[in-house]
């Protein structure tokens, strides 16, 4: 009996401490655990209302988009440059006939319009500058019929003063104002000329063509510098219209010109390192004047010391190297002689024709065009000399001789 009572007090005594210890202090701060999982985000509260606007910032820098003001106007402070560049042909690209007066051109040849028509029915003259000279009639479209080109003298070529055909029973809207025209653009349409493509600031090949539309240097010189790139892809966006085009034996100028320069080393140098392009390239007659920066014996003093012509009169280098493969108005097949100069400038001394079979253009020159524009009994100089004369004659043209080594002899 009294066992069981022991056990009932012991049970009841942990009862009592159990309920003590539950209903005691808690224990100290566990440490922190790692932070949990993100949980996902709320909605979107409703936007607040605009606040006020802030002050006004400080007034930008005025400017005034430039404009084309004109050669004339470079003239004021550029006279020297300008009296010389008047003088080439790139202002004479395309000529404005005014109130129906015949055209200020440096030749003196061109003074009539062609036949039927008075100078007020033409708006334009393009070229008339040493080659040839077309007509834009006051449609705009250019003229076209049997005789609607006039080819200017050549005294070179023995042709020339005399109206020729341009397309006959075509019809040619004047679309070249990208390359005869000053500030050309495609978007308008100059004076309502329906056959006149895009729009204009000046006729010709201007300062401002090249240089940048010029009011802002004008106004302040030294602040608005013009600039000009120097590359030669400036110049041959224009010199260089297209593929090349070969008929009736020459590059044709109408959709390429000096793209034959690339075959040799000097397509890796600039235009402007021989031409200045102010100054004019083919002087009219009347007009003769330098017009390169460079000599080719400037670099090529080698060559130039040794030359196997046995003639008094010494042959200038871009005879042989730069002869006359392009025609712009006049080409005379029987001689080998267009009137522009080629600058392929590469002869290969084993060739004689300048054209493959399929009639595309060889990247060398040929003895055709570098012999025999001279050595042509066609254009009375002397006999035209036979292939084997020529072939041979070309070997080591630019090799001195060896030297004749005196014969050993005794002594007495």
């Amino acid at each position: 009996m009294r066992r069981g009572r022991t056990a009932l007090l012991l049970i009841l005594a942990t009862l009592v401490l159990g309920i003590a210890a539950c209903s005691g202090r808690p224990g100290p701060t566990g440490p922190q655990g790692e932070p949990g999982l993100q949980g996902p985000p709320g909605p979107t509260g409703q936007q607040g209302a605009t606040g006020e606007r802030g002050p006004a910032g400080q007034d930008g820098v005025s400017f005034t988009p430039p404009e084309f003001l004109g050669s004339a106007a470079c003239a004021n402070c550029h006279q020297d440059t300008y009296d010389t560049f008047a003088r080439s042909g790139h202002p004479h690209a395309l000529t404005p006939i005014v109130d129906g007066q015949a055209p200020d051109l440096p030749s003196t040849a061109r003074r009539n319009p062609p036949e039927g028509l008075a100078w007020d029915d033409i708006a334009y003259v393009v070229g008339g500058f040493n080659w040839k000279a077309l007509f834009v009639k006051n449609d705009g479209n250019l003229l076209t019929g049997e005789a609607a080109q006039f080819n200017l003298d050549n005294n070179q070529l023995e042709a020339g003063n005399e109206f020729v055909a341009y397309h006959p029973g075509e019809e040619k809207p004047f679309d070249c104002g990208t390359c005869h025209t000053t500030g050309y653009s495609t978007a308008e349409n100059t004076d309502g000329m329906p056959g006149l493509v895009g729009s204009f600031s000046q006729p010709g090949v201007q300062c401002e063509a090249c240089h940048g539309p010029g009011s802002l240097h004008a106004n302040n010189p030294y602040a608005f510098a013009l600039q000009v790139s120097r590359d030669g892809q400036e110049c041959r966006n224009c010199h260089m219209s297209g593929d090349i085009v070969v008929a009736d034996g020459f590059i044709q100028h109408s959709t390429h010109e000096y793209g034959d320069l690339f075959p040799g080393k000097h397509r890796l140098i600039d235009c402007v390192a021989c031409h200045d392009p102010h100054v004019l390239v083919a002087s009219p007659d009347e007009a003769h004047e330098p017009v390169l920066r460079a000599t080719c014996e400037g670099c090529h003093f080698k060559q130039a010391q040794v030359e196997k012509v046995h003639i008094r009169i010494r042959v200038a280098c871009e005879t042989c190297h730069m002869p006359q493969l392009i025609q712009n108005a006049i080409g005379a097949p029987a001689s080998f002689m267009a009137d522009v100069k080629t600058h392929q400038v590469v002869i290969n001394a084993e060739q004689i024709g300048q054209f493959a079979e399929d009639g595309s253009i060889l990247p060398q020159l040929g003895l055709d065009y570098a012999c025999r524009q001279c050595h042509n009994s066609e254009l009375g100089i002397g006999p035209s000399l036979p292939d084997d004369t020529l072939l041979a004659a070309a070997q080591g043209y630019h090799e001195p001789d060896a030297p004749i080594e005196a014969e050993a002899t005794d002594a007495p």
